[in-house]
């Protein structure tokens, strides 16, 4: 249900945390929200509570800004757990897939006839010809441009459709990602996504593109073998009579993740140093996904959050350990670990990085993931308040809506959560939430915990 737009509901007593990792904590601050927007901040001493709101005392208790989730799938079969965000205070999630599913979902969370999220949404994957996903899994349409030709027509037709930014993907050639970037300038349309395989980063990030997800990309270019790795990667091959996506994404993935495992063998800090200088400048965010790389390097970690499992469909969460299955291999705790130790230099020096799960990927619960994508970025190096930064004013600034979310002020949208403790003293204070405002609806304690018990047992699990 949507938020009275003329209720005022005044937060009292509260310490804020309004724009994470860039001031510092607010005590004893009162915020008065009018429907869906903030209208006022400041010192509960000095500013009164009109006559007639909502009160809720909030001594004690930490307020920050709403948090967003940059690397998402809505998967068809589980679209009513997409309620998960909201209720675990992921008030805006980036969808890297714009399915028809996924826009039918934002479309009932924007009429208020559902509880969900903001979105802000992909265009279908533009990759290469043969790309990595065959229509054996569901229907939903890729683009395989092969050419510079075929790959401008890909961006005129995602203009056409209304997506947010053009998905770029692993298999696209060089040739055509350059045709790609070129055409998405002269339309006005960010690019993201995948750095395709053809592509060192830094020559993605010269060509603009707005984000790099998950980490692949960056150990070739901190090895001193990275010419050779990369002669060895231009090899790589995907059978185009092959009709199974996930033996098309076998088979590249173990490719790869051997060339990967020969960088961290040959890692070169000045190298590394100066490519992840070369994204600082050209202000590149990188979206690590470290869950993701996580659940499939250390299998052994894959059940770690199975309680959780509970509020997702009991078809889907069977599933997902024979899923995973032909991505696994032994020894790939090392890579990992590299992994975490390029997060740590990423933003050391001064590359911006956003918080993303790649929730749609088995045993990441919507919602639930990002917390402990925090509690991984945290693991890498990062302050808790860099990491809180990275699931709030990041990625507002990253896609144009820092005048919107992002931080705590008078005139933002109303989204915000409520925790019982400090999370920049122990990011993983994040999951102690009692309460969460969503477009301006406040969920409080007994409420969030209702909806939540009602996902567990409802028909969809």
């Amino acid at each position: 249900m949507p938020a009275d737009p003329t209720a005022v509901t005044a937060f009292t007593h509260a310490t804020l945390i309004a724009a994470p990792g860039e001031r510092p904590p607010e005590p004893d601050m009162t915020l008065l929200l009018t429907g869906d927007r903030i209208t006022a901040v400041g010192p509960s001493a000095t500013t009164p509570v009109p006559p007639g709101a909502r009160t809720v005392d909030l001594t004690g208790r930490y307020v920050v800004p709403g948090l967003f989730d940059a690397h998402v799938h809505t998967i068809r079969a589980a679209t009513d757990t997409t309620r998960l965000y909201p209720l675990m205070g992921v008030t805006t999630v980036r969808e890297m897939w714009g399915t028809p599913a996924a826009h039918a979902v934002r479309a009932r969370a924007e009429r208020g006839d559902a509880l969900g999220p903001r979105w802000v949404m992909a265009s279908t994957f533009v990759d290469g010809s043969p790309g990595l996903w065959t229509a054996d899994l569901w229907a939903a349409p890729t683009i395989e441009a092969g050419t510079e030709a075929e790959a401008r027509e890909a961006v005129r037709r995602i203009a056409a459709h209304g997506a947010d930014f053009v998905k770029v993907y692993t298999r696209l050639g060089r040739e055509p990602f350059h045709a790609l970037a070129d055409e998405a300038r002269r339309r006005g349309l960010p690019f993201a996504g995948h750095c395709p395989d053809a592509v060192p980063v830094t020559e993605a990030s010269d060509a603009g593109q707005l984000t790099v997800e998950h980490l692949h990309p960056l150990l070739l270019s901190t090895s001193a073998e990275e010419a050779g790795l990369r002669q060895d990667l231009a090899r790589v091959r995907v059978d185009p009579g092959e009709g199974s996506t996930m033996r098309r994404y076998h088979d590249w993935f173990v490719q790869v993740r051997t060339l990967e495992q020969r960088a961290v063998q040959s890692y070169d800090r000045g190298r590394a140093h100066r490519a992840f200088d070369h994204l600082a400048r050209n202000r590149t965010y990188i979206t690590p996904t470290l869950g993701m790389h996580r659940t499939i390097e250390r299998p052994d970690t894959a059940q770690d959050h199975a309680d959780e499992w509970r509020y997702v469909p009991h078809r889907l969460s069977t599933a997902w350990p024979q899923q995973l299955e032909p991505l696994l291999s032994p020894g790939t705790g090392p890579l990992f670990e590299r992994r975490l130790r390029t997060v740590g230099e990423l933003h050391a020096r001064g590359v911006p990085l956003l918080a993303g799960t790649d929730t749609g990927t088995p045993c990441l619960v919507p919602g639930f993931a990002l917390h402990h994508e925090l509690a991984l970025l945290t693991d890498a190096g990062l302050p808790p308040a860099a990491a809180l930064h990275a699931a709030t004013v990041a990625p507002a600034r990253a896609f144009g809506l820092a005048g919107t979310l992002g931080t705590i002020s008078p005139g933002k949208a109303a989204d915000l959560v409520v925790l019982a403790a400090d999370p920049l003293r122990d990011i993983r204070n994040t999951l102690r939430i009692t309460a969460v405002v969503a477009r301006g609806r406040l969920i409080d304690e007994p409420e969030r915990h209702r909806l939540l018990e009602d996902l567990a047992s409802g028909p969809a699990s």
